[in-house]
């Protein structure tokens, strides 16, 4: 989006639902144009009052209102009160919905919501991505009981990508760093153990890793971190503590993000069915 501190152009996205399909495609719209530009976007926007105070407020800021409402009572109400106003509105739904009706000779439902599907599987994703935020890289160790799946490994085993993924699949992960010479949080170890997988990589490959991590961010490599003797020693530590506090170890080495979030699924849910 491109941006200035006092746009010559405002467009909002009035929604009856999170607003993503309006500003997508108004995104797509303005990289057409070089004007710097603002967009707000108005979501859950289910009921006249809220339809009609949105316009007068693009009445009064001279915006361009691109909506996406799929109830007919909400459009007519936004293009009334719009015309009244003398605000430009642009239907994104309507139009496309009218023809697909008429292709399929059918009624369509004119329900909010649909796209997104507000369901307990849509809400359950979104509170796993919250989880795993919050309890990235061993924060928040207090609540991590309440997940579904916590990953445990050295630095640099995809710790953090792999809880992203499965979060977006409806797991709610966290990660605990292992680090050297320091023991676990009591947190970690007092977990039932069918939650806990324990991430393990070849020390070969690892130090290869470690060591383009610190190409990128300019760092001086450190004895400990880039050593291969203490790098090997690093990952058994590792594996045994695994192997002591039964943890099922997943082995990462040359896999892709996907195929091992893959088997930890297939594994969480062949231990949960025990």
């Amino acid at each position: 989006m491109s941006v200035s501190e006092e746009p010559s152009m405002q467009v909002f996205v009035v929604s009856d639902g999170t607003g993503d399909t309006g500003s997508a495609t108004v995104r797509a719209a303005m990289l057409q144009f070089q004007s710097p530009w603002k967009l707000r976007v108005f979501g859950e926007i289910r009921r006249p009052p809220e339809a009609k105070r949105t316009i007068a407020q693009a009445a009064e800021s001279g915006a361009l209102v691109v909506f996406s409402l799929v109830e007919r009572n909400m459009v007519d109400v936004i293009q009334r009160e719009a015309q009244k106003q003398g605000v430009v509105t642009i239907d994104l739904l309507g139009p496309l919905i009218a023809r697909v009706a008429q292709h399929l000779h059918a009624e369509p439902k004119h329900q909010p919501g649909l796209l997104h599907g507000m369901s307990e599987d849509y809400f359950s994703r979104i509170d796993a991505v919250e989880f795993a935020v919050n309890h990235d890289d061993g924060a928040n160790v207090q609540t991590l009981y309440d997940a579904d799946i916590v990953l445990a490994g050295v630095s640099r085993t995809s710790k953090t990508p792999l809880c992203m993924y499965l979060a977006q699949r409806g797991y709610k992960t966290g990660n605990v760093p292992l680090i050297p010479g320091l023991e676990p949080p009591k947190e970690l170890l007092d977990l039932d153990p069918i939650k806990v997988f324990g991430l393990l990589i070849d020390a070969a490959e690892l130090l290869t890793i470690r060591q383009a991590r610190l190409r990128v961010i300019n760092a001086s490599p450190t004895s400990a971190y880039t050593d291969i003797e203490a790098v090997t020693e690093e990952v058994e530590n590792a594996r045994r503590l695994c192997r002591k506090n039964g943890w099922r170890i997943v082995d990462v080495t040359g896999k892709a993000v996907e195929e091992n979030a893959a088997r930890l699924m297939e594994y969480y849910e062949l231990r949960r069915g025990m």
